[in-house]
């Protein structure tokens, strides 16, 4: 039996399945949102936390790669290493992406209404 770096005897099915099905709904409610009429102005803004989501579930893929990689592979250290130091990478691109998300939901413009 294979013994990965979490311990365990399995790589975290019920983990990757869940996280899967929580950031698939959330994806699909930004992308209604974002193409919905009514938020128009804000579609800049929906798609940059679209791309925080994106990112983010590519991050938390490495992260688990990582997690579940096999210990008694000749260079596991390395590998898990990089996976990781990739995942981080990709967080902080996802955070940024999720900071100017918020930034852009947050500049509003003022309307100015004309006096009749």
């Amino acid at each position: 039996m294979k013994r990965y770096a979490d311990g365990t005897g399995n790589n975290g099915n019920v983990l990757i399945g869940g996280f899967s099905v929580i950031m698939g709904i959330a994806f699909i409610v930004v992308l209604v949102l974002m193409l919905s009429k009514k938020r128009q102005p804000f579609r800049l803004a929906n798609a940059f936390v679209n791309g925080f989501l994106v990112l983010f579930t590519w991050a938390i893929s490495h992260a688990l790669k990582a997690i579940s990689f096999d210990i008694n592979h000749p260079m596991a250290s390395e590998e898990i290493s990089l996976s990781l130091g990739f995942a981080g990478a990709l967080w902080v691109i996802s955070m940024l992406f999720l900071l100017v998300g918020i930034i852009k939901f947050s500049s509003t413009q003022k309307s100015t209404v004309k006096p009749q």
